[in-house]
């Protein structure tokens, strides 16, 4: 049976004191954050695979005339007819590699979504980031599924309200998995912000639906 608290959110349930799984309804969306959805040893694997699998680009974008480049080394792969605009630039993507359609086809039973696309993030330490943005581009269409994996480091990842300003912190650990689903993109932003702790490198994927 859901236990909820005073804000009428639903308390993940707890197993030897650690979250097993939950759902969290906040103003205007909700998630889902499966802190150990991958065991160790496949989250090892995949850390290890994606790391040399995978072509990892640097990224800019102009800003104030400048070029400057993104805070992490990204990627861009999925269906072939599915490129992806953001920040001013298009990506166009890479065909899926085998451990991409393997996480892919793990998460979706979970996700009730069939996911088109996938962009990768390495932050190389914990100087990496990726500022305060939503996932809420016309490619993306009204209210996405938006599945975010992660692998590696465990990082601090923030969302605000954009009227209330409201902040909520999760930790992503190494193997989770966070579902941002209804309409969090359109009024909540997210963020990884920087740490001055000594990290090692983390592998972000989040999975998408492009419909245009």
């Amino acid at each position: 049976m859901e236990q909820r608290d005073l804000f009428g959110n639903v308390v993940p349930s707890l197993i030897n004191g650690k979250t097993k799984s939950g759902l969290t309804r906040v103003e205007n969306g909700e998630y889902l954050f499966y802190p150990n959805f991958f065991s160790k040893a496949e989250s090892d694997l995949y850390l290890k695979s994606l790391k040399t699998g995978i072509d990892w680009k640097q990224e800019s974008m102009n800003m104030y005339g400048k070029q400057v480049n993104f805070p992490r080394l990204t990627a861009w792969y999925g269906d072939n007819d599915k490129p992806y605009s953001f920040s001013g630039i298009t990506l166009e993507p890479k065909t899926w590699t085998k451990e991409l359609i393997e996480i892919k086809e793990k998460i979706e039973p979970i996700s009730k979504v069939v996911f088109n696309s996938v962009l990768l993030n390495l932050y190389r330490s914990g100087n990496d980031s990726i500022s305060w943005h939503t996932d809420a581009e016309k490619e993306l269409g009204k209210n996405p599924v938006i599945a975010s994996v992660n692998f590696g480091a465990t990082r601090k990842f923030q969302l605000r309200h954009n009227e209330t300003k409201e902040k909520i912190e999760i930790e992503l650990t190494h193997g989770s998995l966070l579902l941002m689903q209804g309409e969090l993109q359109h009024f909540w932003q997210h963020q990884v912000p920087k740490t001055s702790k000594v990290v090692n490198e983390r592998i972000n994927l989040t999975f998408r639906v492009i419909k245009l």
